[in-house]
């Protein structure tokens, strides 16, 4: 049954990798795979049990003493179903109710025209400079939003100022290299940081740590698609876009408004970690905190406006509406199976494969990064969260390599370094993350074109930011 859980876990990744050829959503593979894992898990957990989890198994009869007369199968099903199960939803349901206040607080900034005040702002007309520009401001912006919500506002904006489709791929290709780039040095960036960060792999630290790899991994593919434009974008008449749904209500939305939802709304995201640190609570107690914050002042600012129609309101509870749920399942079905894998000893199994062969962290981590080009990072991660526990300082004494295990403590090298190559690495193909898959869908980007022209420049990205993570550590 261990074969018939790898055999299913890889070829569920198949089927969500060619998600735009066979046409059926990756979070109904997700959940089907992440279901099955457990269902053949629970029969296969008799034989594995006492090998993987010993100690777990042990405490748990002991702490159920009704169990002690029943059959060894009944005691192990009832350890995974009451045991296991539980423990997994609950580390999973950190992670989505994270998930669903920030993309809750994104969405009510941006139906409220909050991003617009950024996009304003840009009016040069230099190629060039205008690839520079955009892509700070999306290495930036990625830091403090999700990746994912920084490239659909960027790309938007490109759609507004350039005309021709190629170039448009361009610079939307850089805006998926520097959002991703932009994610990788923030708790809050990226859903691969964010799983760390709950998890407690890394803290705030990861920023001083990873602000110089990822700036380096952003600048230079730009300096190298620079080369590919040359000349000014023509003044000319831009065609206009679709009106937004919103488009009616922002034009009864005073400014002082729309800064005030803006400011409030970034506050909360970019306070995350101060509160995390401060209370020790975990990180979605904070989001769910602003959430209310924000939501009651909306109501409020909804109930001066008598004169505005109600179905034009966009309250939260209309907003909650706009949630894209089906990336929240993908999120689940994926932990899902990642944990029945972990449970089955298939994950410590890899670590001890990964550590016999790439003894080395630096390598480990970039070949994840490598890999995540291919297959989507949150599961990749996710499986090395499995693989690599956190360990105890106070335990390193006692272990036959404590210099080495040193790299996996909290905020050790490994974690760091897995998550700027995690992030960072998603970019040399198009599929690699969330950032890419919505620029290849927004702007019908063909696989090969992006393959063609821009993976060799995402890669140098990537190895020379790697490149400088290493230095970076020796020297200091």
């Amino acid at each position: 049954m261990i074969y018939a859980m790898i055999f299913l876990f890889i070829a569920g990744y198949l089927f969500i990798a060619m998600e735009h050829t066979i046409k059926v959503n990756k979070a109904s593979i997700a959940l089907l795979i992440g279901t099955l894992l457990w269902v053949i898990y629970v029969y296969l957990a008799p034989s594995t049990v006492l090998s993987v989890s010993p100690d777990a198994f042990n405490h748990y009869i002991h702490s159920h003493p009704e169990l002690q007369h029943y059959a060894f199968g009944i005691q192990v099903r009832h350890f995974v179903i009451d045991h296991q199960i539980l423990e997994s939803i609950g580390d999973i349901s950190e992670m989505l109710f994270f998930l669903l206040a920030a993309m809750t607080i994104v969405e009510l900034i941006d139906v409220h025209g909050g991003f617009t005040y950024i996009t304003e702002k840009i009016t040069t007309r230099k190629k060039r400079r205008l690839l520079w520009l955009i892509s700070f401001i999306t290495f930036f912006m990625s830091a403090v939003l999700d990746n994912l919500t920084t490239t659909i506002v960027m790309i938007m904006l490109t759609r507004r100022i350039i005309r021709e489709p190629r170039e448009r791929w361009l610079f939307g290709s850089i805006i998926v290299i520097a959002a991703n780039s932009g994610g990788a040095w923030s708790p809050i960036g990226d859903v691969t940081t964010i799983m760390l960060w709950v998890k407690g792999n890394i803290t705030a630290s990861i920023i001083p740590q990873l602000f110089f790899p990822s700036l380096v991994s952003m600048i230079a593919p730009v300096f190298v698609a620079q080369f590919l434009l040359k000349g000014n974008i023509q003044e000319e008449e831009i065609s206009q876009t679709e009106e937004k749904e919103n488009s009616e209500l922002l034009l009864h939305m005073q400014k002082k408004d729309r800064l005030g939802i803006l400011i409030f709304g970034v506050s909360i995201l970019v306070l995350s970690p101060v509160f995390k640190g401060v209370t020790h609570l975990p990180p979605f107690i904070g989001l769910l905190l602003g959430v209310s914050l924000l939501w009651i002042y909306t109501e409020i600012l909804y109930n001066q406006k008598n004169q505005l129609n109600e179905n034009l309101k966009l309250r939260v509870s209309k907003v909650l509406g706009r949630i894209d749920f089906s990336t929240l399942m993908f999120f689940l079905g994926i932990l899902l199976a990642v944990d029945a894998l972990q449970s089955a000893g298939i994950l410590q199994q890899s670590s001890a494969f990964m550590a016999q062969h790439l003894p080395n962290v630096y390598a480990q981590a970039y070949a994840i990064g490598l890999l995540s080009a291919i297959v989507d990072n949150v599961p990749l991660v996710a499986a090395a969260i499995g693989m690599y526990p956190v360990l105890d300082p106070a335990a390193l004494s006692t272990m036959a390599d404590p210099v080495f295990m040193q790299n996996f403590v909290e905020d050790g090298v490994f974690w760091h370094f897995l998550a700027y190559c995690a992030g960072v690495g998603g970019s040399i193909l198009i599929i690699g993350s969330a950032a890419g898959v919505v620029f290849m869908g927004l702007e019908k980007v063909p696989f090969g074109w992006y393959l063609k022209r821009i993976s060799l420049i995402a890669l140098i990205g990537y190895t020379f930011g790697a490149g400088a993570y290493i230095l970076q550590q020796a020297i200091f």
